[in-house]
């Protein structure tokens, strides 16, 4: 389904949120430590899709996913007094690897809180690099325990509602203006909102026609949920396999954004990601999360607002996905769809 747009709330002008000017300050502050990540034109999905389709390659970044770009940009502001104690985060996986490894790289100490079924892949690379990993029973649980973190004097950098995280993920919509200058259309990811409003941001600052299309998985589509019903809805359990996209709500100032820049929100199913996930790694030799492969899945549904004028970007958010992983959804939607069959 896609999610229509709706009146902005009140509370816009009350919020905090990135300027273009702040974009663009984030990327001069993050050009020593980020990727310029390729935006490389698809013929294959072209052809699919009767558009002039690219790939933004995030997941080529550096700890495989756009969520550096935030946590440097928050890091990178900190006073000498908050660098001393150090940061804390919460996330179900790219968030921790990023805030782990940007922490590394400053010299900060770093504890991360993340929900018990996190991937081992995740819980790995963000032990890995350096941080003090603590697990909770549910997402919701970790956010509860930050605000002891902070009392202690720990900055906090959330995954999604920080202005600078939010300016810092923008920056993947200033490179998609310089290699794709012709876009007119951006399909990204949403997990919490913070990447749609920084490239929000960014790119309908500059080029206002430009389109902007959200995609979520259902069982992680809280912006759906949320622009739908007008207030923040929080999810009791996150059901879908993209869980990169498992933020349990969304916050006023990134369903402020969504309302501002984009078109709507389109929930694909599980399936539809996984399939896509597969035409990526057959077709474009690529291997990515369902979070980002879910961006083909819409593309799809979305195809009938494109022509061959169109110049659509579809951005790649993260390529962290244990290969072990794919087996095990391949085989349980084979074994799913085997039951249905029985069944009639």
């Amino acid at each position: 389904m896609i999610t229509p747009m709706i009146t902005q709330i009140d509370a816009y002008h009350s919020l905090s949120l990135p300027t273009l000017n702040d974009v663009q300050q984030a990327a001069t502050r993050l050009s020593p430590y980020v990727r310029h990540t390729p935006t490389l034109r698809s013929q294959t999905l072209s052809d699919k899709l009767g558009a002039n389709v690219y790939l933004k390659m995030e997941l080529f970044q550096k700890t495989g996913a756009f969520k550096l770009r935030g946590a440097f940009n928050k890091a990178l502001t900190l006073s000498a007094k908050e660098k001393a104690r150090g940061v804390v985060a919460v996330s179900g996986g790219n968030h921790a690897q990023a805030v782990a490894y940007a922490a590394k790289t400053l010299g900060l100490q770093a504890v991360i809180l993340m929900p018990d079924a996190t991937p081992h892949n995740y819980l790995d690379a963000t032990a890995g690099y350096g941080a003090k990993v603590i697990l909770t029973a549910t997402m919701s649980a970790a956010f509860k325990r930050i605000p002891a973190y902070e009392a202690e004097g720990w900055v906090y950098i959330h995954p999604y509602d920080d202005p600078l995280v939010i300016a810092g993920q923008g920056t993947v919509g200033l490179e998609i203006l310089e290699d794709v200058p012709q876009v007119t259309d951006v399909i990204l990811s949403i997990g919490g909102g913070g990447l749609a409003g920084g490239v929000g941001t960014a790119i309908k600052t500059n080029q206002p026609k430009v389109r902007i299309w959200g995609v979520e998985t259902d069982g992680a589509d809280s912006m759906a949920r949320a622009l739908s019903a007008n207030r923040i809805i929080e999810l009791p359990q996150i059901t879908s396999i993209a869980k990169t996209l498992g933020a349990p709500a969304v916050t006023e100032r990134t369903l402020t954004l969504a309302k501002k820049y984009l078109e709507g929100v389109t929930v694909v199913q599980d399936r539809e990601a996984v399939e896509a996930l597969k035409f990526l790694l057959e077709r474009m030799k690529v291997l990515t999360e369902p979070a980002a492969s879910c961006t083909v899945a819409a593309a799809e549904r979305l195809k009938h607002h494109f022509d061959s004028d169109s110049h659509v970007v579809l951005i790649l958010c993260g390529g962290n996905f244990a290969v072990d992983a794919l087996v095990q959804y391949d085989f349980a939607l084979r074994s799913s769809a085997l039951d249905r069959v029985q069944a009639a």
